[in-house]
């Protein structure tokens, strides 16, 4: 039986994953949907108004990490070039040396402690910067926006670590609507919930193997080393995140490549020394493929086609550029899989659409992870 084989009967037996995984991965990205519904309430319940009725601010300042910082780059992404304000996303401790009264800095993190965190919001209490802080209830982050006089979204404990980006994302959403930075509709909560709960049913430990996009995901990456092929800004900020959780959950290094820009180097990747060798031969045994084999992991964003600019070489759209990397992928032999492609994903606009594919590879990360009892091995 082979180790795929193996991994599919894991993925299949339901106390087997409940016994792989201590911390509750499964549960907690299953909830995303619940997440951003009641993350939505607590913005609410924070008065983001004290920060929004001062109007449009010169620029906005993301302090975080991790999956933080990887919810500034959706937030900017959707922002886009045309950006009427500044949309910078840092680490801290520091904020930007420009950062000043005329602008709003977002602390966002999931524990709400440690220098990264409070420092920053303390600096921007100091220089009159508007501030909003995003963490743990009772972290030392709030009382440092309290004395500010900032909103603070106080976020549940029982967010589990590596699946709180949208806990970090939907305030920073809803701050950007308060602003009038983003349509209402563009970040509709309600609708990317919905999403969110439908990746979830479609992708819950219960659905066997052959009919869960996540874990057919999973199985496809045991033996692959993942090269992410990312259509445009909006895709590129969830690439991040893919290659961040499968490093993070799984121990599986992924190559990340956004399109149209970095097109050269992803068909150099896919055509070079690491490609199969006779990929032209039909008729070899597939067993005999040393290693782990390259495989094209696609993130495609509807929006994400048009033209980048005039001066740049053919083809300058980020779709034109995806089409040419399946080229590559298909002339070398190398095995294609498309996040959330199953469906009909072109009825989903952007943000639900994205939140679909965030889902599905969140979910085969844990399901990777799990199958390779790399959970377990952690806590030892």
């Amino acid at each position: 039986m082979s180790s795929v084989e193996l991994a599919e009967e894991v993925l299949d037996d339901l106390e087997l994953l409940r016994a792989r995984d201590p911390r509750g991965l499964l549960p907690a990205v299953a909830g995303s949907g619940a997440q951003v519904r009641e993350t939505a309430r607590l913005t609410e319940e924070a008065g983001l108004g004290r920060v929004t009725e001062g109007g449009r601010p010169r620029g906005l300042v993301i302090v975080a990490r991790r999956e933080g910082a990887v919810a500034g780059s959706v937030l900017r992404a959707l922002l886009g070039p045309s950006s009427p304000v500044t949309v910078e996303v840092v680490p801290g401790p520091a904020l930007p040396v420009w950062t000043g009264p005329g602008d709003i800095a977002v602390v966002a993190t999931r524990t709400g402690a440690g220098a990264y965190a409070v420092g920053p919001a303390y600096e921007a209490a100091r220089r009159g910067v508007s501030l909003v802080g995003i963490g743990a209830d009772d972290a030392p982050l709030r009382a440092a926006c309290s004395t500010a006089r900032a909103p603070y979204v106080a976020l549940p404990r029982n967010r589990v670590q590596h699946t709180t980006l949208w806990s970090l994302l939907t305030p920073m959403l809803q701050l950007a609507t308060g602003l009038g930075l983003l349509p209402a509709g563009v970040a509709d909560t309600d609708t990317v919930a919905a999403a969110l709960d439908e990746v979830a049913e479609e992708c819950g430990p219960a659905r066997e193997s052959f009919v869960n996009p996540a874990k057919t995901l999973a199985l496809e990456l045991l033996d692959a080393l993942p090269v992410i092929a990312a259509e445009g800004p909006l895709a590129g900020a969830a690439a991040i995140r893919v290659a961040d959780q499968l490093a993070t959950l799984a121990g599986l290094p992924a190559t990340g490549f956004r399109l149209p820009d970095q097109r050269v180097a992803a068909c150099a990747v896919l055509g070079g020394p690491l490609a199969p060798r006779d990929a032209g031969d039909f008729f070899r045994d597939r067993a005999d493929d040393e290693g782990r084999r390259l495989r094209l992991l696609t993130i495609r964003d509807s929006d994400a086609g048009g033209h980048d600019g005039a001066g740049e070489r053919e083809p300058r759209s980020a779709a034109e550029a995806m089409q040419q990397v399946l080229r590559t992928a298909a002339t070398h032999d190398i095995p294609v899989s498309g996040l959330a492609e199953h469906g009909d994903p072109e009825r989903y606009t952007r943000l639900p659409r994205l939140a679909r594919q965030l889902a599905v590879a969140d979910f085969g990360a844990v399901y990777l992870a799990l199958a390779l009892d790399h959970e377990r091995a952690l806590g030892s």
